[in-house]
């Protein structure tokens, strides 16, 4: 039998509790504009926190940043909540939402959720004055990956077209 997921809201405390249990690298965050859940109909099997953009010349008040998604690996679950995270930002009047990954990870749930990877970010460690003494994550490369306006647009044809 094929189990059904489905989106349900949850709290920032919720969804640290299951980033703190479950996420192979990151701890939970500080603070967020809002959190989805995605749950089998018995249990929460993924969560996505999305917040403001990390990085300080991304902060244009037109863009979120999925800040934390993990899931137990049920199938489908992260793509589920990339696009769960791409309307809410959109209803709220977002226009681009962006996430990094690993170097070494596929993006394949971002993929298939119509995102796109737009190139290498960062540096492997963080740097200057507010550097923390222990990093936070993997000293690796990371890539940006986002979906904008463009994809909007693409979902209000597809509307029309129905």
């Amino acid at each position: 039998m094929k189990t059904m997921l489905e989106i349900v809201p949850i709290s920032l405390a919720e969804a640290n509790q299951y980033v703190s249990e479950h996420h192979r690298h990151h701890k939970p965050v500080v603070g967020h504009k809002f959190s989805v859940g995605c749950t089998d109909g018995e249990n929460i099997v993924g969560v996505a926190i999305v917040g403001r953009p990390v990085a300080r010349y991304l902060d244009d008040g037109w863009t979120l940043e999925v800040n934390r998604l993990c899931t137990d690996g049920t199938r489908n679950a992260c793509s589920m909540l990339y696009a769960a995270a791409w309307r809410a930002a959109r209803a709220m009047g977002y226009r681009k939402l962006i996430t990094y990954i690993l170097d070494n990870e596929p993006g394949t749930s971002l993929r298939a959720a119509g995102w796109k990877c737009v190139g290498q970010a960062g540096g492997l460690r963080w740097t200057g004055k507010r550097r923390p003494e222990v990093d936070l994550c993997p000293a690796q490369m990371k890539l940006r990956w986002e979906i904008g306006e463009e994809a909007a647009l693409n979902d209000l044809e597809a509307e029309h077209d129905r």
